[in-house]
């Protein structure tokens, strides 16, 4: 090679070694400047983000408010649970002081997972099992106590921790638990609780810490909560053990006769206040699986049937709001009566009676009642059947409504203008026919039912629950004359077992074919409601059994309707006022035949 190629060799590696060294120079000038812009200009923000590595948020659950009876007593509440989380990453051996010495020594996670498995009262090999792995949240115990929550806490294994976890307590078990339903896994489920949960369950709140690399919070570094808006308490009009009571007497009636179910209610007639709503069979909130799925709703809003004789009063009532009729009007009253080639027969043959308008009502009779609702037009005699809630569905505050089938006049076969006369051709659940004979007690006005009182929040404040307006459906004159009707029901007619001494008591017996499943009919559906004290009309009791086992006739629900009653009067100190009698009489002239 010549001194010229030799020349051109060295200038080319010159600049070469200039080109690296200018572009090393670039990357050093940009690094130096990201450096500064890190370190200098931006050091508030890599340092939040260093701390959101280290942020750790856990929900503060809100306290689901309590629901309790109409005189404050708690019928749900709830208790603190723990669930004990690990994060499996951090568990390990681990180092602590020996009290006795005072020295530090190393625990084995073998004896310190036996430790709590005795505690949570777990199977150990399963519980190591839980502890092991990758995953930073398992449950390895659920709903501890608050007791056995701190005992595991104690034993001091790396990434064990726990979070509150309410749990919802009944403390009167199965009483009033179709109404106040219960908690699934989900969160609640039918009645009260789920009804009513946007306000018992109030608004979690939030917890923020910083923890450090062993997974433990750092005490002086950042922390942060938003507390949890707890929820309100739902008041019921439920009084506690007025309604074990009810369901005690319509549980022992029921069995009485091997029927399908029953159900005794009770209600303020004033104010509409459901007091008692009680089924032969009803759910454990605690353990809803163990009862029949019939009997996880409450049996008056769900279940749907003939009346029979009970639905008489509206008859009545209408006839006696519309002029047409007297309650000493007088009639002769066979036990089979034709009208439009349609027979209608009462439930026993007799012979010819001259009775008046109350003893036909007393005794129940199917034919003298269609020769009264007679004296009406069809479709204004459906117009008070409407007016009093029939062919409409009724809402008390518990997320499901009772229906009620009534068709009009003009989709009713040849027979419905006579049956429906007296509590047959269309259907109404129990509180159907409590909300009618409310109406007439209650000084013809009708007022709402309800089951929720009000709410009440963690200071005291109470919002009363809403309810629609009362409604004027008859006359004073009206109420006044269907109450007396009413008592001679007791007094000589189809329910003398209904009496209760030292008070007046009026109501009316139902007897109706229930019908089947397939078509037709395959039993009956017995019940009586009555009001006490008439002199001063305050509480009103429904008895309905059914599909009864046995003879028809056999069958008695007017004496379970008496200790009801009685209870409620003696609960209420209602004081017995020895008022006389006021039926009006049930048969005309001499003829005052009042045996059977």
């Amino acid at each position: 090679m010549g001194a010229a190629s030799a020349a051109r060799s060295t200038t080319m590696m010159s600049q070469r070694m200039r080109i690296a060294l200018a572009f090393m120079a670039v990357v050093l000038l940009v690094m130096g400047l990201r450096l500064f812009h890190v370190q200098g200009l931006d050091t508030s923000g890599h340092a939040q983000a260093a701390v959101s590595e280290r942020l750790r948020s856990v929900p503060v659950p809100a306290e689901r408010g309590d629901i309790l009876d109409t005189q404050g007593r708690v019928m749900a509440t709830s208790v603190d649970r723990y669930d004990l989380v690990v994060d499996q990453r951090l568990v390990d051996d681990f180092r602590e002081r020996d009290e006795d010495t005072g020295l530090m020594t190393t625990v084995s996670i073998e004896s310190a997972i036996d430790e709590l498995a005795e505690i949570v009262d777990e199977d150990p090999e399963a519980l190591a099992e839980d502890m092991t792995g990758d995953s930073h949240y398992t449950v390895v115990a659920a709903s501890v106590t608050p007791e056995e929550e701190e005992r595991a806490l104690e034993v001091g294994i790396p990434g064990l921790y726990s979070e509150q976890v309410p749990q919802r307590s009944y403390p009167s078990g199965p009483v009033a638990g179709s109404i106040l339903g219960f908690m699934g896994s989900d969160g609640p489920l039918e009645g009260v609780e789920s009804v009513h949960d946007d306000v018992l369950a109030g608004q979690d709140g939030e917890r923020m810490y910083e923890i450090g690399a062993s997974g433990v919070r750092i005490p002086t570094a950042t922390y942060e909560e938003i507390p949890a808006e707890h929820g309100q308490d739902v008041q019921l009009t439920i009084d506690q053990d007025l309604q074990w009571f009810a369901q005690e007497a319509i549980a022992q009636k029921t069995n009485q006769y091997n029927a399908q179910w029953g159900n005794a209610t009770v209600v303020d007639l004033q104010s509409g206040e459901i007091l008692a709503m009680a089924d032969s069979e009803t759910v454990d909130p605690s353990d809803p699986g163990e009862a029949d799925e019939l009997f996880r709703r409450p049996l008056a809003l769900t279940q749907d049937f003939e009346p029979g004789s009970s639905g008489k009063a509206v008859t009545f009532a209408a006839a006696l709001e519309e002029g047409a009729l007297s309650p000493t009007d007088e009639f002769t009253v066979p036990d089979e009566y034709t009208v439009d080639g349609e027979t209608i027969q009462d439930a026993r043959p007799h012979e010819d009676y001259e009775m008046t308008a109350a003893g036909i009502f007393a005794r129940s009779y199917n034919t003298g009642t269609v020769m009264i609702g007679n004296e009406l037009d069809e479709q204004t005699r459906y117009e008070y059947m409407r007016d009093v809630g029939l062919g409409e569905p009724i809402d008390i505050g518990l997320g499901i409504e009772g229906e009620s089938i009534l068709r009009a006049p003009d989709e009713w076969d040849r027979r419905q203008p006579l049956s429906t006369q007296f509590g047959q051709g269309y259907t109404s659940t129990v509180l159907h026919t409590v909300q009618q004979y409310q109406a007439l007690a209650n000084d013809g006005v009708h007022v709402p039912l309800s089951v929720v009182d009000s709410y009440v929040d963690s200071e005291g404040n109470v919002a009363p629950y809403e309810t629609e307006e009362p409604d004027r459906i008859f006359s004073s004159e009206t109420s006044e004359e269907m109450m007396r009707m009413l008592e001679g029901v007791v007094e000589y007619g189809s329910a003398p077992e209904a009496a209760i001494e030292g008070y007046r008591v009026g109501g009316k017996t139902g007897s109706a074919e229930a019908a089947g499943e397939a078509g037709g009919f395959d039993g009956y559906t017995m019940s009586f409601v009555g009001v006490a004290p008439l002199d001063d009309p305050q509480y009103l009791v429904s008895v309905a059994v059914h599909r009864p086992q046995g003879e028809w006739g056999d069958w008695e629900v007017a004496d379970t309707f008496q200790q009801i009653m009685s209870h409620t009067l003696s609960t209420y100190n209602v004081p017995p006022s020895g008022a006389e009698d006021e039926s009006y009489d049930g048969f005309v002239g001499d003829n005052q035949d009042y045996s059977w």
